[in-house]
C-alpha cells in the first residue's frame, strides 16, 4: 500500500509541476513580439511585404497569362491601357506593353524573381560574411590582415562596378544557350561578392570582444574545439546587429538587382524582373505608354519600403539603449 501511495503521489507531483512553455509561447512573450505589435509602421510594413510576398509566389494561379510563355501572347491585344480607361480590357487591369504581355502578371512574376534573387543574395553574402568575420575576430593575426585586406579592396570599389564586371565576365564566357538559365545564378553571386565585407567587418568586431572574455578563456582550457567556440559561444552573442543589417541589406539586394537589370546585365526580357521591366518601360515613356514603367516602379518601391521600415523597427527593437 505505502508503494502504491507513494507512486500516486509521485504522479500528482508530476501533474502540478509547471510546464517548459514551447518556442510560440516565449516568442508571444518576448519583447521583440510586444515591441512590434505596438509599432503601427512596422505592422503596415509587415502586411504590405506579406502581401506582395504572397501574390507573388500565387501568380500562377491569380494572373491571366504567363508572361513568360511568349507563345501564348497575342499582339493584337498589345498597348491596351489600364481598365479605368475608356480604352481599357478586362482582364487586363493595369494594361499590356508592347507584346501583349499583361503588365499584372509581368510585375507578380518579376516580383517573384526580384525577392527570389535578394533574399539569395543576402544569404550567401551572410553566409560568407560570418565565417570570414568569425575566423578574423578569433583567431586574428595574418588571417584577420589577409580577409579584411581583401574586404578593403572590394570596398574601394564601386559596389555597382562590380557587379557589372561580374556579370559581363560570365556573359562573355558562358555559351549562347546557358546565359539566360543561368540570369539568375550569376546576378545573385554578383551582387553577394561586395556585400559580405559589411556581415564579416561586423561580425570580427564583435568577435574581437567576445573571444577576451572569460567564458571563451574557460573553454579554451578545458580545450573546447574552436569551431564549436565560435558557432556555439561567440556567433549568438553577434547575431543582433547581423540581423539588422541583413534586413537592410536585402531591399538593397533588391534594388540592385533591379538596377543591373535596368542597365541591361540583368534578367533577359522573356524573364523579366522588376528591373527588366522598368528598363523596357523606359523606352516608352514618352509615347504616351506610361502604364509599362510606372506600375512596376511603384511595386519596387512598395517592396523596398516595406523592408526598409521593418529594418528600422528591427534595429530599434534590438537596440538596448532605446528600451
Amino acid at each position: 500500500m505505502k508503494n502504491t501511495s507513494d507512486n500516486t503521489e509521485g504522479y500528482a507531483a508530476s501533474q502540478r509541476a509547471p510546464q517548459k512553455p514551447s518556442r510560440l509561447t516565449k516568442l508571444r512573450e518576448s519583447d521583440l513580439w510586444f515591441s512590434f505589435w505596438s509599432h503601427p509602421s512596422a505592422i503596415f510594413a509587415a502586411a504590405l511585404l506579406a502581401f506582395v510576398t504572397i501574390t507573388a509566389f500565387l501568380a500562377p494561379f491569380i494572373t491571366p497569362q504567363n508572361p513568360y510563355d511568349l507563345g501564348a501572347l497575342e499582339l493584337w491585344n498589345s498597348e491596351i491601357p489600364p481598365i479605368w480607361d475608356a480604352q481599357g480590357q478586362w482582364p487586363y487591369l493595369l494594361g499590356t506593353d508592347t507584346q501583349g504581355r499583361d503588365i499584372l502578371s509581368a510585375i507578380l512574376y518579376g516580383s517573384r524573381i526580384s525577392l527570389i534573387i535578394g533574399f539569395a543574395s543576402v544569404i550567401l553574402a551572410l553566409s560568407v560574411g560570418l565565417a570570414l568575420g568569425l575566423i578574423a575576430g578569433y583567431f586574428g593575426g595574418w588571417a584577420d590582415n589577409v580577409i579584411m585586406r581583401i574586404g578593403d579592396v572590394l570596398l574601394s570599389m564601386p559596389f555597382i562596378l562590380i557587379a557589372i564586371l561580374i556579370t559581363a565576365v560570365a556573359s562573355a564566357s558562358l555559351p549562347t544557350g546557358l546565359k539566360d538559365v543561368l540570369a539568375a545564378p550569376i546576378l545573385i553571386f554578383a551582387i553577394a561578392v561586395p556585400s559580405w565585407v559589411q556581415y564579416a567587418r561586423t561580425v570580427r568586431a564583435s568577435a574581437m570582444v567576445e573571444a577576451k572574455k572569460e567564458y571563451v578563456q574557460a573553454a579554451k582550457l578545458i580545450r573546447v574545439k574552436s569551431w564549436r567556440i565560435m558557432l556555439n559561444h561567440i556567433l549568438p552573442n553577434c547575431m543582433t546587429p547581423i540581423m539588422v543589417a541583413a534586413t537592410l541589406n536585402f531591399g538593397l539586394a533588391i534594388l540592385s538587382e533591379a538596377t543591373l537589370s535596368f542597365l541591361g546585365v540583368g534578367m533577359p526580357p522573356d524573364q523579366p524582373s522588376l528591373g527588366t521591366l522598368i528598363r523596357i518601360g523606359n523606352q516608352y515613356l514618352f509615347s504616351g505608354l506610361w502604364w509599362i514603367v510606372v506600375f512596376p516602379s511603384i511595386q519596387l518601391c512598395l517592396i523596398v519600403l516595406s523592408v526598409n521600415m521593418i529594418g528600422d523597427w528591427l534595429r530599434d527593437a534590438l537596440n538596448p539603449k532605446l528600451r
